[in-house]
This record gives C-alpha cells, structure tokens and sequence, in this order.
C-alpha cells in the first residue's frame, strides 16, 4: 500500500473512533485494535525493504595452505546506512524511489586458489527492485517482473554451472585439447584455469553500453604507456565471440570511458583538480542507470570500468558504488589505495610506443646473457633512488644507470641479462615488469603493496624474484645465491608466460587481451545478483 492508503486506513480509523457511543474503554480498545489491523497491512503490503550483499566465502585449500571455512554471519560488517544511500542520485530517476539499502560487507579468506572460492548458495546481491517499466513496450508491470526475473534467473543458473564446473576440475583429468593447454609450474592449478578458461570462452557475454561519443568514450591510446587501456577497449568494442547486443544475456556491462582521454581532453592541465574528470564519470552513470535498469539492478556489481592511467582508482572514486562495488580493470593495483583484489583486476602495464610487439619478443639463452642484473630510469618514486644509491655504476655485474650511455640500447641490454630490476615508480605498477618477460629475462619485483597481474592464476614466485625494498643493499648477494638450475628453470618459465602478456590483433587464446576478460570472468563468477521482484 502506498502512502494514500496509510491516510485511508487511518481515516477509518479516526471515524470508527468518533462514531462509537460506547464507554471511554471501549472506544479506546476499538480503536487500538483498528490500529493494529491498518499498521499489519501497512506492514505486509507496504514497501519492502531490499538488501543487497557481496559475499565471497573460502573454502579449504586441497593443499591445506592459508585453508578456512566459509565466512560465518559474525565476519558480516553493516556500513553506515548515511553512506548506503548516497548513491542515490545515481539510482535510476524514472523508477520509484528506491528503497533503504542496507550494503553488508564479508571479509575473503584467501587460499591457495585465489579468486576461485565463490559464494554459497543462497547469498549473493540483493539490490533494491527496478520499478520503472515503458507502459507502451511493458503494459503489464507483472509480465515484466516476470520476464526479468526469468533472464536473471537463467543467467545466474548458468553461471552456477560453470561455478560446478571449475570446482570439478581440481579433482578431474586434464582434458585434452588440440592447441594450447596450461601446464606446470607457472600455474597456481593448471586444471582450474584452464576448465574456468574453457567455460569462459563458451558462455562469457559483455554488453557495452553505446552511450558516448569519442575521443572520451569508445576510444583509447594504442601507441603509449596507455596502450593496454586503448587496445582492451578497441578489442572489447570489435568481439564478436564475446560482445553481446543484447544486455538480457549479458553476465557483465562495461562503462566504455577511457580515464586517460578524460585526463587529455577534459583535466585542467596542472590544476590538481579532479572534479571535471569525475563529473563526466558521473553523469554517464546518471545516463545509463536512468536509461536501463541493470547498473540499479545490482548497484553496480555486475559493471566493469578500466583504465591504465594512473588516476583510475581517482576516477572511480567519483561515485561509491562504482568504486565499492563495480570490478575495476586497473594498472594502478595498489592494496594501500583501496583495490581490491577479490573485486578488482590488476591490469598489465604494457609501453607499445610502435603500437606493435614486433621486435620485443625473444631473446638468447641463459648461457648468452653475461649480465646478471639491469636497470635503467631516472629518478621516480621513492624506490628508484634507493636502487640508485646503492648500485648506480658501482658493479659491472649489476648495472644500474640514470641514464644509459649513447649508442647503447635499452632492448640490447634486457636481452643481455639474467634478471632485469623492476622497481615501482610514484605508482605500483611498471612497464618493465612485461618488458623483461618478453625479453626472456627474468623479472626482479622490488614494490610495495603491488597485486601482480594474473595473480589468482599465475605463480610468480616460479618465474620471477621478489626483494623487499629493504634489501636492496644486498640484491648482489640474493640474486648470486640463486643455484644456476633454479635460474635456468625461472628463465624458461618467463618463456613459457610470455604468451599471457602478448599483445595481438586480433587477439589470439590465452593472450593478454583473453587473460584479463577471464579476470573479469573470475570476478563475475564471485557474485550472485537477484531480482528481487515477487512474481506469482
């Protein structure tokens, strides 16, 4: 019942009060029952309220290692209702107000697996119900309720089979495939990957919202340290396998913006204000949930942004369910700065200044690379000037340098050495990381708070070297106490990668392009979006 009904009912109330001839206790009595009565039907009829919930449970590694059961109800942490509802605003401005939405937040135990510890049956997220319908396309409210909720239902079901699927395969055979399959070392669980890869590839669907117009939508760079941002969307926008037009059958909608053409054609240069950036970040959320109801539907959570730009994690701050709740694809995966790895993609770094990998790929063997430690980059962050102090051009066998000297090639000289240094700059993430591996060298990862790439499926610590920033006065001597068949292991292990980091067009399986949609994937498959519409 609606407020006109709560005046109906009370008036009644008030008349059976006033008409009554009977004593003073008796007309009380009646009109407490009366009362009684009105607040059941307001109760039962009225307003429901909706939660939405994010849920992300564990279960025990097959390996015992960082095991935990599934997260009990006291881990549940309530926000702020004040900060639940301040994305109003964004909820769509057609339908009926929405009603409270209580977001309720389960801390992940990780294991082994990673990202592969999906919901339990029965949670998942409850947004608040779309009310808004055309009366001209949907005459009958009920037939729509019916309808969305049959398409939900049929994807969610679809998607608890691949859940199914992927859990199977840590205890099946490795299914054999006539081109490239996952094996060894390099993998955290090569059958998990590779049957949650497979299960992608025959039902993962995107819609991309169509909404805006270039150079700041649909559009990215190709030829910069940007690059990966410009050829992800380029390579989303032109799939056939995996863009669908139909947002009924879409698992997850992209926000097609690109955060650095916003910071080329909309940023102030050198204002340090970020309110044109984040303005234009809100307003296509304003667009696109006031034109169809799917961003409302799950605030969010079932919506992917990306970006390569530095100033991602800023742009996505620009409404709170964007960034709490959508999956962002971002360069910048720094866990002191908000990602967060169960929701949140790190994106690889990759500099194409020729828009092309050509060139890159390859190398010698370990026994041609006389150098055993290169670096070159002025100084950048706080990590850089460490690394200089310690080793710039004070051992031949580790080469530091500001500046390389003239006539000599950076490229020449990664493929040179054993390990290539890969410190972070003012921000986590590094081109280097990718250029050594595609070099063949083997990847020296000196950061803080830095969530690698593909790391829910890759084992980096079997092709690459971690030093804390701490001891980096003593790189020498951890890098030389590495046996020489450790290193020759570790350096065919970056060979072996290689091809999850490859930039191709079009893309080919398992490339770069296919590794991060099947992050994406992963992430997706940790939620359960409902309708919460009662169809009879």
């Amino acid at each position: 019942m609606g407020s006109v009904g709560d005046k109906k009912w009370c008036g009644c109330a008030c008349n059976l009060w006033s008409s009554s001839s009977s004593s003073a206790s008796v007309k009380l009595l009646l009109c407490m029952v009366s009362l009684i009565v009105v607040c059941g039907f307001v109760f039962v009829w009225g307003p429901l309220v909706s939660n939405w919930v994010f849920l992300s449970s564990s279960s025990s590694s097959s390996t015992g290692a960082g095991a935990g059961a599934v997260t009990s109800m006291k881990n549940i942490h309530v926000n702020d209702k004040k900060e639940a509802i301040s994305d109003d605003y964004l909820l769509n401005r057609s339908s009926t107000p929405p009603q409270t939405i209580e977001a309720i937040h389960v801390q992940f135990n990780g294991t082994k697996e990673g990202i592969y510890n999906f919901p339990v049956a029965g949670h998942g997220i409850f947004p608040p119900m779309n009310e808004s319908y055309d009366p001209v396309e949907s005459p009958d409210p009920l037939l729509k309720a019916r309808r969305d909720h049959s398409n939900l239902d049929t994807l969610e079901a679809s998607l608890s089979r691949a859940r199914a699927a992927i859990r199977e395969a840590k205890r099946a055979n490795q299914t054999q495939d006539p081109g490239f399959v996952p094996l060894g070392p390099i993998y955290r669980n090569a059958n998990v990957f590779y049957r949650s890869y497979l299960e992608m590839e025959k039902q993962f669907k995107i819609y991309v919202y169509e909404e805006g117009e270039h150079p700041l939508f649909h559009n990215g760079p190709c030829k910069s340290i940007y690059s990966t941002e410009g050829n992800l969307i380029h390579g989303i926008e032109i799939n056939n396998q995996f863009r669908t037009r139909d947002p009924e059958k879409a698992d997850v909608f992209f926000l097609p913006f690109s955060v650095a053409m916003l910071v080329r054609f909309v940023y102030v240069q050198n204002s340090q204000d970020f309110g044109p950036i984040k303005h234009t970040v809100i307003d296509y959320v304003n667009i696109i949930s006031g034109k169809y109801p799917y961003w409302n539907r799950s605030l969010g959570a079932d919506h992917f942004m990306l970006s390569c730009h530095d100033w991602g994690p800023e742009a996505s701050r620009a409404t709170p369910y964007l960034h709490k709740n959508s999956i962002r694809v971002l360069c910048n995966a720094n866990t002191s700065e908000g990602f967060n790895p169960t929701k949140d993609v790190s994106f690889p770094e990759i500099n194409l200044q020729t828009g092309s990998i050509d060139g890159f790929i390859g190398g010698p063997s370990p026994s041609h690379r006389p150098i055993l430690a290169f670096f070159a980059g002025g100084l950048h962050g706080p990590i850089r000037p460490v690394l200089l102090e310690h080793w710039e051009n004070k051992d031949k066998d580790i080469q530091v340098h500001k500046y390389l000297p003239k006539g000599v090639s950076y490229l020449d000289m990664m493929k040179k050495s054993k390990y290539c240094i890969c410190p972070s700059g003012y921000e986590v993430a590094s081109p280097r990381i990718v250029e050594a591996i595609y070099a063949g060298c083997v990847p020296v990862l000196i950061s803080d708070y830095y969530v690698l790439p593909f790391s829910d499926v890759l084992n980096w610590k079997s092709f690459s070297v971690e030093v804390p920033v701490k001891d980096v006065p003593n790189l020498k001597k951890i890098l030389m106490r590495i046996p020489t068949r450790q290193y020759i292991r570790m350096q065919r292990r970056v060979v072996q990668v290689r091809r999850h980091f490859e930039v191709h067009s079009p893309p080919k399986r398992f490339d770069v392009f296919h590794m991060v949609l099947h992050s994406v994937w992963l992430r997706r498959l940790n939620v359960r979006v409902r309708n919460n519409a009662h169809v009879s």
